[in-house]
């Protein structure tokens, strides 16, 4: 699966790891939560049909700092926070106990320790890629630094051609090469062309720059090699395509022969590439040609130098996390400080916990889960997912504008959605995957190794559909088109968004609003394109096509207008789809609760009717704070829109949210009803 097709939850979020296990230990579960609304975090000077946002949470927002090591805090940060923890008392027992070697636990600990072994890594220096860095600087010609380009992907060093393997778009059942565009490290195009870009433009040449200059490079001959390579990246980024435009699925599906590939790369010998790829087919799908038509032409015209040096770069920058304390700093000043405002690093073992669950996040999550993951929960989960599933079915048959035709086609769609909740049923293995405590390195090698080999056995296979695209602990949820799946990680199946003891409306307010996102996501912009099979076919008639993107313009209009930092404006149509997906997620959910016996009542708690809390459980969910460095970088390039709009654009195209605060005419979020987006 490929990162851009799957319509996540959030972009805040980071991964923690989880289990199928009856085995319980019976100390770990935390105390019962009894209170599960943050009546503190209110501002109720503020009116809530003028900013529910703020009237939800202004004092939170007044009062909290973003910690020093964080680029914005709030509910998906917390309880990744707390993930971490959990994780990290996992990491340390495990460390310390003798593991049977190729065990679980020997691979999972092992690779935890060698990783806090900073003292190693300080004295190896970038000995570990001093070998693939001589054989850049080897390179004779361009056709040799294809080759290396190429011979690098099976070890994990690939670049340049934006290679993964992922079902075909158009034929979901069978797994296929896919090139997309790549070669630029910045967050996309626009950070090489934009004026108010040009800050970080000049910081990201000196952290070339200092990063050559370690390797022993003079500042004069490392500031050069930096210049160069900012130019031969803003040569390729003009082939890039824009955020927006990535959102297109069928204009970034181009199969073909690789025969005619061939043709429009002349340049490039690809029966050699795909060779030393160790990748044989004869058809592939090309994401975005003209990319590879610019790469073709660069290899030819840009001097082969620069190239050299721009390889070394990315050889240097991809490992400079993993490499000594300098490099280490040099990274995070440009990447974390000054492109996303944090102000520290985080503790080694936060970063070494990430490490470990992207590495071998289903042997680390067998063990998390069997301590912080309860079957209950699950069962609750599904139920959940049941319910607003009849309620999405519902309202499809009830919609107004759509025709019957396609309305049968929706409905064999949305129930065919398979739900994966909490983990996998069967785990991935690790046999081939070498772990050493004192070979930090040798240990990511190792890994990358395996991760190509199991990727690369896919190619013109049958997929399997069992398979996860997260680890069960993150903290995050997605709807991925290719499936047809809903995938709820047992990471956000917890407080705030989730607890097994919490009233109908805190519940139904925020975990079910997510449930109901991604649902929603399998009718968005993009997911309404592919049918039940998971195929990127058109299931739509024409006029019921045409009345989904005239109601679809209706929010992109209203969310062009939101502002943010100094006058940066929300772009509407890059996160058209997430706003679909809150907009529709609120709505079923609502709808949901209203089912419930909470929801047929008005029994107050902690002063406010069951609606009144369904709608702020909804807001505090999303009470985050980024750092304006941050929210500059996600104005650019995230499809999620910013939290403040992901309620208060949400709620003012909710009618329930005006009769349960009394939003009337004159009220800043007032929204005449003509006006009102009206889609699921």
């Amino acid at each position: 699966m490929k990162l851009t097709h799957w319509a996540m939850l959030a972009s805040v979020a980071v991964s923690a790891a989880a289990c199928n296990s009856n085995k319980k230990d019976a100390t770990s579960e935390p105390p019962a939560r009894t209170v599960f609304f943050d009546k503190t975090a209110m501002d109720t000077t503020v009116k809530p049909g003028d900013d529910f946002f703020s009237y939800a949470s202004g004092s939170w927002m007044k009062k909290t700092k973003i910690p020093p090591s964080e680029t914005g805090w709030g509910s998906f940060y917390t309880l990744y926070d707390d993930n971490q923890k959990n994780l990290h008392q996992i990491l340390e027992a495990i460390a310390k106990q003798g593991n049977e070697q190729g065990s679980t636990e020997q691979k999972v600990g092992d690779l935890y320790t060698s990783g806090m072994d900073t003292v190693a890594m300080e004295k190896l220096g970038y000995d570990p890629i001093k070998p693939l860095l001589a054989k850049v600087k080897a390179v004779k010609d361009h056709k040799e630094l294809i080759a290396l380009a190429a011979d690098g992907y099976k070890d994990g060093d690939g670049f340049l051609l934006g290679f993964y393997v992922s079902p075909d778009d158009k034929e979901s059942s069978k797994n296929v090469a896919h090139f997309d565009q790549a070669g630029l490290n910045l967050p996309n195009r626009d950070y090489y062309f934009d004026k108010d870009k040009e800050a970080i433009r000049k910081a990201y040449v000196k952290y070339i720059a200092k990063l050559f200059e370690y390797t022993g490079e003079t500042p004069a001959n490392a500031a050069k090699k930096a210049e160069g390579i900012l130019a031969l990246e803003t040569a390729i980024a003009k082939s890039h395509r824009t955020p927006v435009q990535l959102r297109d699925p069928n204009a970034n599906y181009n199969k073909l022969a690789v025969a005619d590939l061939q043709k429009s790369v002349p340049d490039i010998d690809l029966k050699d590439v795909f060779t030393r790829m160790q990748l044989s087919t004869d058809t592939v799908l090309v994401g975005q040609p003209d990319y590879y038509k610019a790469l073709n032409g660069l290899l030819k015209s840009q001097p082969i130098d620069v190239w050299k040096d721009k390889l070394a770069f990315n050889v240097l920058n991809g490992a400079a996390g993993d490499l000594s304390k300098k490099f280490r700093d040099a990274r995070f000043d440009f990447f974390g400080r000054t492109l996303y405002g944090q102000k520290e690093q985080k503790e080694r073992w936060k970063n070494m916990a990430s490490q470990v669950d992207g590495g071998l996040g289903e042997l680390l999550g067998q063990l998390y889960v069997e301590k912080y993951f309860t079957p209950e929960a699950k069962e609750r989960m599904l139920k959940l997912v049941n319910n607003l599933q009849a309620v999405y079915k519902d309202r499809i048959e009830k919609l107004d504008w759509m025709s019957p035709e396609t309305k049968k086609k929706a409905l064999e769609k949305l129930n065919s959605f398979v739900k994966k909740i909490g983990y996998p049923d069967k785990w991935k293995n690790y046999d081939d995957v070498e772990i050493s405590k004192d070979a930090y390195y040798k240990n990511l090698q190792s890994i990358a190794k395996h991760d190509y080999k199991e990727m690369i056995a896919k190619v013109n296979k049958p997929v399997d559909k069992t398979e996860w695209g997260m680890t069960p602990p993150t903290v995050n949820a997605y709807y991925n088109p290719s499936f047809n799946e809903i995938v709820f990680p047992a990471g956000i199946l917890q407080f705030p968004f989730f607890d097994k003891n919490a009233d109908d409306a805190i519940n139904y307010g925020a975990i079910g609003a997510v449930i109901g996102h991604e649902m929603t996501h399998g009718f968005d912009d993009q997911g309404r394109q592919y049918d039940a099979q998971g195929n990127l076919k058109d299931w739509w008639t024409a006029a019921d096509a045409a009345k989904f993107k005239t109601k679809a313009q209706v929010m992109i209009d209203q969310y062009n207008s939101f502002t943010v930092l100094d006058g940066l404006h929300v772009n509407g149509s890059l996160t058209q789809g997430e706003n679909l997906a809150d907009i529709g997620g609120v709505a079923i959910a609502y709808q949901a609760f209203k089912n419930t016996e909470q929801g047929k009542g008005d029994k107050k708690i902690d002063g406010f009717t069951p609606d009144q809390r369904f709608f702020l459980s909804y807001a505090q969910v999303w009470r985050i704070k980024s750092s304006d460095e941050t929210m500059r970088v996600r104005i650019s390039s995230d499809p999620h829109s910013p939290e403040m709009f992901r309620v208060n654009g949400v709620l003012a195209n909710t009618p329930a949210f005006y009769k349960a605060f009394n939003v009337k005419p004159g009220d800043k979020m007032y929204r005449a009803e003509k006006d009102q987006v009206k889609v699921w």
